[in-house]
């Protein structure tokens, strides 16, 4: 079956969609080409996922482009991914503000190549006044890291304010990840057909609905994200409650 905006209730969108976008590897293989030509046609499907998930009205959409755990790839694939992310920056800076999207990054970014840290501050600093969608990248990211740091920074404020650390609560928690200004996603989307979230926003996924595509991330198209949005409006989100429940109210 081939999905259409048609079968998508407009009505009842998640506010923040999370992907990983996996298989770009596989993908190259595929096709007798080194990694990287997986990683630069996986660019595409970006600008896809990015351009159609605007238009229909999302808020939020945050990409798992790199993981603390990629460094451990080859250097040399590690030193492309670095490149072309410079480069795609400097070059989609321009559609970003023509579709009103602002540019966002999480992460431990420190710790990326000084020539990355710029071409993406860059690109946050030139899309900062748009306010259709939020594009966050989660660039050298990993879901312990960021509860790790959210508690360091915890500790230090209690130590400041003199407050009792056994009186911090879920939202004072929240308030301290990395992704505290904006809600946590409804949908998350992982392609290449593996079924697990490695290790991305695992605190904010408690309630996620997880849809996994056996597609790999270069042929993730508009009709690859209508299918995903369609799965998550047919079912059914209860939050610990009973249908019946859910009924009722």
């Amino acid at each position: 079956m081939i999905y259409t905006e048609e079968h998508i209730d407009t009505g009842n969108l998640p506010e923040h969609v999370a992907i990983i976008m996996d298989g770009n590897g596989r993908w190259a293989k595929l096709h007798n080409q080194p990694r990287i030509f997986g990683h630069r046609n996986g660019v595409k499907a970006v600008r896809e996922a990015t351009e159609h998930s605007a238009r229909l009205g999302i808020k939020y959409l945050t990409l798992y482009a790199f993981s603390t755990e990629n460094w451990n790839r080859p250097k040399l694939e590690v030193n492309a991914l670095m490149s072309l992310l410079v480069e795609t920056t400097a070059k989609e800076v321009k559609t970003l503000n023509k579709n009103n999207i602002r540019l966002q990054a999480i992460g431990d970014l420190e710790k990326l190549p000084s020539r990355t840290r710029k071409a993406l501050q860059d690109g946050i600093d030139r899309t900062a006044h748009n306010e259709r969608m939020t594009l966050t990248l989660a660039l050298n990211y990993s879901g312990r890291w960021d509860i790790m740091q959210a508690g360091r920074s915890l500790m230090e404020e209690a130590e400041r304010t003199g407050k009792d650390f056994s009186e911090i609560n879920e939202e004072d928690w929240q308030r301290h990840m990395s992704t505290s200004k904006m809600p946590d996603p409804e949908l998350l989307i992982r392609t290449s057909g593996e079924n697990r979230i490695s290790n991305f926003l695992l605190w904010q996924m408690a309630y996620t609905e997880l849809v996994f595509l056996d597609i790999l991330w270069p042929d993730f198209t508009k009709e690859s994200l209508y299918e995903a949005l369609y799965i998550y409006q047919h079912r059914e989100r209860r939050f610990g409650k009973t249908s019946d429940q859910l009924r009722v109210t």
